[in-house]
C-alpha cells in the first residue's frame, strides 16, 4: 500500500516536471519573442558582465524554448533520452536566467525556483514517470 503511494508520487513529480518543461518552454518563447519585437520593454543595463543586444538574448531565449516544448513533450511521450536531455536542458535554462537576472529579476529568480524543481523531480522520480507512459 505505502508502495502505491510512494509510487503515485513519484509518477505525480514527473508529470508535473514534463508540463513544467512545457509551461517554462511556452513562457521562454513568449520571452524571446518580446526581446526580438519590442525590446523597448525590456531594462537594458550598459555595465553588466554579459552586454548583448537584448535582441540577441531573445533569440537564444525563443530557440531555449522551442527545446524545452520538445523536451517536455518527448518526456509524455516515454523517449528513454528525454529524462537526461531535459535535466540538461533545465541546467543550462537556469543558467540562462542567472545571466538574464538583471534585465527581468523577479521572473529569472522564479524560473530558476522551477527549473532546480524539475531538475530534482526528474532525478529522483523519472524512473516511475518511464514506467507510468508505457
Amino acid at each position: 500500500m505505502e508502495s502505491d503511494t510512494k509510487d503515485a508520487w513519484a509518477v505525480g513529480l514527473g508529470f508535473f516536471a514534463a508540463v513544467m518543461m512545457l509551461v517554462v518552454g511556452g513562457f521562454q518563447i513568449m520571452m524571446g519573442l518580446t526581446a526580438i519585437f519590442a525590446n523597448e520593454v525590456i531594462v537594458t543595463l550598459p555595465n553588466y558582465l554579459v552586454t548583448l543586444d537584448t535582441s540577441v538574448w531573445g533569440w537564444i531565449h525563443l530557440l531555449f524554448g522551442i527545446l524545452l516544448v520538445l523536451a517536455g513533450f518527448f518526456l509524455f511521450q516515454g523517449a528513454p533520452w528525454a529524462r537526461g536531455v531535459a535535466i540538461v536542458l533545465a541546467a543550462f535554462q537556469a543558467l540562462l536566467n542567472f545571466l538574464w537576472l538583471p534585465y527581468s529579476p523577479i521572473w529569472s529568480i522564479l524560473i530558476i525556483a522551477v527549473d532546480v524543481l524539475v531538475i530534482w523531480a526528474l532525478a529522483a522520480h523519472g524512473e516511475a514517470l518511464k514506467r507510468a507512459t508505457r
